[in-house]
């Protein structure tokens, strides 16, 4: 019996799930623990499939994954973008929203649900962060009001959560969620979908993260800084060469029942 659901996410680093590495070092992240939960919560099979990759600006998830996407006939299709945007001073915040105004554009011709997210914001950690929360603060505000009143678009809004961009829920790099963070967005997610989630989700215990060593100083900047300003000198991306985590899709069963049920 095929699954009523198929749910596939499009996006960057933050739906790929870096920063929540399981222990062979594949990341794991809130998109897949929403299509666990999911399946979980309907008690049946659903299908899922995740074509984010890390690095990508807001259009290029637009131009490189979304036609993908919809080749697959989801029901869902969830979007996040801009956060790699966020960090480019000189990129339009109209332009970056015209990208969700053209996922929603897109979805709305083939009959699927968009859920929209919004990242959490890591600026309080990150060098020129009142710089950066200010730019998506605005970008915030404008997809909203490209959003209006469509109120069948699900929203799981994460930049507004002020508990959220708190230390303990991000990976050593201070850009990336860890695992704690990403599951109280998978929470976010799936109670927005009119599910129930583990309440444990919401705030797990900081030894449960895998939070990892945090630099300081110049040890942090020589870490995470530095590689970063040399894609950006030599026009790379930490996503060249990779592929989607999930290109087809995968059949997620409720925990408790046979794969092949």
């Amino acid at each position: 019996m095929s699954a009523d659901v198929r749910f596939v996410a499009i996006g960057d680093s933050f739906t790929e799930g870096v920063g929540d590495e399981l222990p062979d070092g594949t990341p794991r992240g809130w998109a897949d623990l929403v299509a666990q939960g999911w399946a979980d919560g309907l008690g049946r099979p659903i299908e899922y499939a995740n074509l984010a990759i890390r690095g990508r600006l807001a259009w290029p998830i637009v131009d490189g994954q979304l036609e993908a996407a919809l080749a697959l006939r989801p029901t869902h299709l969830s979007f996040n973008g801009g956060g790699n945007d966020m960090l480019r001073p000189r990129t339009p915040l109209d332009r970056i929203a015209d990208a969700f105004d053209q996922v929603l554009r897109r979805c709305d011709e083939e009959g699927v649900k968009m859920i929209l997210l919004s990242g959490a914001d890591p600026t309080a950690g990150l060098p020129l962060g009142p710089m950066i929360r200010r730019r998506g603060d605005q970008l915030s505000a404008v997809v909203e009001r490209r959003l209006g009143g469509r109120t069948d678009v699900v929203r799981a809004l994460n930049w507004p959560d002020r508990e959220l961009a708190l230390g303990p829920f991000w990976a050593p790099d201070r850009l990336h969620m860890n695992a704690r963070g990403h599951h109280r967005v998978a929470a976010r997610v799936l109670t927005e979908l009119g599910m129930d989630p583990d309440p444990a989700w919401w705030d797990l215990p900081a030894e449960d993260t895998q939070a990892g060593e945090r630099l300081r100083g110049a040890a942090y900047y020589r870490e995470h800084v530095g590689p970063w300003i040399r894609r950006r000198v030599t026009r790379t991306s930490s996503g060249d060469n990779r592929v989607a985590k999930f290109a087809d899709w995968q059949r997620i069963t409720p925990r408790g029942m046979p794969a092949s049920s």
